[in-house]
């Protein structure tokens, strides 16, 4: 008779497979929920296109995503962008922040991950902007001409003048929060084999 890993536990006691531990799924539905929240926070950043607003909901995933690793950020930034559609029932606005988000955390999680240094945060973190900015433009090149503006006349004369430089902003205002925001609550939220000491 063969003796599996769980058979090896004490009664009453289950091994726990999951990737991430119950004091980090916690933490992450925290942060599903205030990116959420975040994500009905509008604020126009430029006067030419007053309709691009910003939002600051992928603060707390890539606050998770630098904790966790990038499938955790990516995952609350998702659930995130999910509730907020089916709060407002639109759906395609969700799918291009999901785009979005994965574009941003993925980089930016991955490069820290390996570089686990002040310099390491700051270099993800300009590469995660560039990546968000080109994912901004291939999601409204196809999502949005898909199922908002149904021509590319509509959205190309918007590129160099709002997308393009919206989204720079954009990611650069997140870059910098997440930044400030991660090293306050980083020791907080970390898991202890995984915390820097000075970082």
């Amino acid at each position: 008779m063969s003796t599996s890993h769980v058979s090896q536990q004490k009664p009453g006691q289950f091994a726990n497979t999951n990737a991430w531990s119950t004091r980090q799924l916690v933490t992450m539905a925290l942060m599903c929920a205030i990116g959420a929240l975040f994500s009905f926070v509008q604020i126009p950043l430029l006067p030419m296109a007053p309709f691009l607003t910003y939002d600051p909901s992928l603060v707390p995933a890539l606050v998770c995503g630098f904790a966790f690793g990038p499938g955790a950020g990516i995952a609350v930034g998702s659930i995130a962008a999910v509730i907020h559609g089916l709060m407002l029932g639109e759906w395609v606005g969700s799918l291009m922040n999901i785009i979005i988000t994965i574009c941003f955390v993925g980089p930016a999680s991955l490069i820290y991950k390996r570089k686990h240094t002040m310099k390491g945060a700051l270099i993800s973190l300009v590469v995660a902007t560039v990546c968000a900015t080109l994912g901004a433009i291939v999601a409204n090149l196809t999502v949005g001409v898909l199922f908002w503006y149904g021509s590319f006349d509509v959205i190309l004369p918007m590129m160099l003048p709002a997308v393009i430089p919206f989204n720079l902003i954009k990611s650069a205002l997140n870059a910098a929060l997440t930044l400030l925001v991660y090293k306050a609550v980083s020791n907080l939220i970390t898991p202890k084999k995984d915390q820097v000491k000075g970082r």
